[in-house]
């Protein structure tokens, strides 16, 4: 085992050197408490339990362990329950793998019987529902493309595009129709009741095909969780705008997206995708194959680097790891690197140029927004060691991740189990707080904190903001020089 990167997380365990969070998925690799405790020294900040792998009992044994990891620490865990949403596949083989060649033609029925190189069972009929001559269809990761020519309500009579070794039960996708499918099947609503007993913080919906599916979802949880919409079908990127709306946070998905989309669409993708969601003051997870090769490596490829670089560099809440730390033979080291490569980033002087230049109008700006908005540019004028909120709901907490700021979000809330979610957000940390009506009791608390916690010291500045009497606004802002207690 790897040991724990301690030493890149500062003198407290508490602070992190960069403001971009590192996601790590929890599997077979890193269910035990020793291991928890490695990763979140490591740099992990929220941990995502993913329900297309595992029971029930081995997430609730994994989410005990985060819980008692996170008051050890005393640092803010969040959870992520990611649904595992519809699965298309094709049937089975009567002798097993076929060799499909290109140009032949190739029947998906709803035939129970099993396949050969002629044919396969397809038992969903919402495809064919939807299947119009000239869609394409995906199988195996896209490894095998074939072109409809004819399709009934039962049957579609296809041509194989490019060929290779079938076998039983790989994946179908259809990155040309919306199909008439929910994004919850009875198992996910089976694992979204278990995850929001349990109490976690987010829940991630897989197979989002237009913003009904968000609606869906909400209705069933309320607001006992965050909504994370997971964008990985075309056909989310036409109602992206709808979508970012409805949801608490999104998540750039990028195997199956890439699946669906031509390659070299991703990249552009990505970047809008994270742009519209800053935009929107939602936090935004870039996802899926960023360090792949250190599932069985002990060091990324240069590419993977640049890759998670890139993500960094475009302004991204946070960064996800997925097999890499639930399968992998190196979850340590791998969470290790990731939090390397967000400080190496944040630390180039160009880093700031580019966030800066990045951002755009946000819309008609209420006063919270032109409030906070110079809450972050008085920061960097000023030097200033911290941005203070004081939030109950979180919007004044996100409304300053949304600007980027260059140095960490203390956001003191006196309901933690309602703002852990905001450990997603960008530079920020949670701080349980006691509540208190006077407004220089809550700046007094902030300043003896943040020394606490090796922030900030005698003569030095703080950003503070709250919204004084008004849950959901931002109305206050005070700039804090460190020193003795106000009466």
């Amino acid at each position: 085992m790897n040991a724990p990167a301690s030493s890149r997380t500062g003198s407290n365990p508490k602070i992190r050197q960069r403001q971009t969070k590192v996601v790590a998925t929890l599997g077979p690799a890193s269910g035990t408490i020793e291991v928890i405790r490695e990763l979140v020294a490591a740099g992990a900040d929220v941990f995502r339990l993913n329900f297309s792998h595992g029971v029930h009992e081995e997430h609730r044994a994994r989410f005990d362990i985060l819980r008692q990891v996170e008051n050890e620490t005393g640092r803010p865990i969040a959870v992520m329950a990611d649904l595992q949403g519809p699965k298309l596949r094709i049937a089975t083989f009567a002798d097993g793998p076929v060799e499909l060649t290109e140009g032949q033609t190739f029947r998906l029925d709803l035939s129970t019987e099993p396949g050969d190189v002629t044919r396969v069972g397809l038992p969903h009929p919402e495809i064919f529902a939807a299947l119009k001559p000239g869609t394409d269809l995906l199988l195996d990761d896209g490894r095998v493309r074939l072109h409809v020519e004819s399709c009934a309500a039962d049957h579609a009579m296809t041509r194989v595009v490019s060929g290779r070794v079938l076998s039983n039960r790989k994946g179908v996708n259809v990155p040309d129709v919306v199909l008439p499918l929910s994004a919850l099947t009875p198992k996910d609503r089976d694992d979204l009741t278990f995850a929001l007993d349990l109490g976690v913080d987010w829940v991630a919906l897989s197979f989002v095909q237009r913003p009904a599916d968000l609606v869906e979802a909400r209705g069933l949880i309320g607001d006992r969780a965050a909504l994370l919409a997971k964008i990985e079908k075309p056909q989310a990127i036409d109602s992206l705008g709808e979508i970012i709306a409805l949801a608490d946070g999104v998540m750039v998905a990028r195997g199956d997206l890439g699946v669906e989309m031509r390659p070299e669409d991703v990249p552009t993708l990505q970047k809008r995708i994270v742009r519209e969601a800053r935009q929107a003051g939602k936090p935004v997870i870039v996802a899926t194959q960023m360090l792949e090769s250190m599932i069985t490596n002990p060091a990324p490829t240069r590419a993977e680097a640049s890759d998670v670089a890139t993500a960094v560099f475009d302004g991204a809440d946070a960064v996800m790891l997925s097999a890499e730390t639930a399968a992998g033979a190196y979850p340590v080291a791998a969470v290790a690197i990731m939090d390397s490569i967000a400080q190496r980033v944040e630390h180039d002087p160009l880093y700031r140029q580019i966030i800066e230049a990045q951002r755009l109008p946000f819309g008609p700006e209420t006063s919270s927004e032109a409030i906070t908005h110079a809450a972050k540019e008085i920061a960097m004028v000023l030097g200033a060691k911290a941005i203070v909120t004081f939030t109950a709901t979180g919007s004044t907490t996100l409304r300053v991740a949304r600007e980027r700021p260059g140095v960490p979000v203390l956001s003191m809330t006196p309901d933690l189990v309602k703002t852990r979610k905001l450990m997603l957000a960008y530079g920020v940390l949670v701080i349980p707080s006691q509540p208190s009506p006077r407004f220089q009791d809550k700046v007094n608390s902030s300043v003896a904190l943040a020394r606490s916690l090796g922030i900030a010291r005698l003569g030095d500045t703080m950003v503070v903001t709250s919204g004084e009497g008004m849950p959901g606004s931002t109305n206050v802002l005070r700039i804090v020089t460190v020193g003795e207690p106000v009466a």
